[in-house]
């Protein structure tokens, strides 16, 4: 894993989740494929698998970069701006 300078500037700990799914899909009567954890606010989204691209959206819309998987058994974090795990 590769660290990045937006890492260093994640709270601790990380934010609970503000929800169990995908909010936006649930309000566009879409199902999300994947979910992940903005580690900034805590907001989840749907994947880039998704037909919608929630999480990426909020990531770049809010400028928080740094997002985890919320699939059992899977804790790679991933970081929008320089498109790698951190």
């Amino acid at each position: 894993m590769n660290e990045c300078p937006h890492v260093a500037e994640l709270p601790h700990p990380e934010p609970t989740p503000l929800s169990d799914t995908c909010p936006e899909c649930l309000a566009v009567g879409s199902h999300p494929v994947q979910l992940r954890l903005c580690l900034q606010c805590g907001h989840v989204g749907c994947c880039d698998s998704s037909p919608y691209r929630h999480a990426s959206a909020h990531s770049k819309e809010a400028r928080h970069p740094v997002l985890r998987s919320l699939e059992p058994g899977a804790d790679w974090r991933w970081c929008t701006v320089d498109g790698s795990i951190v």
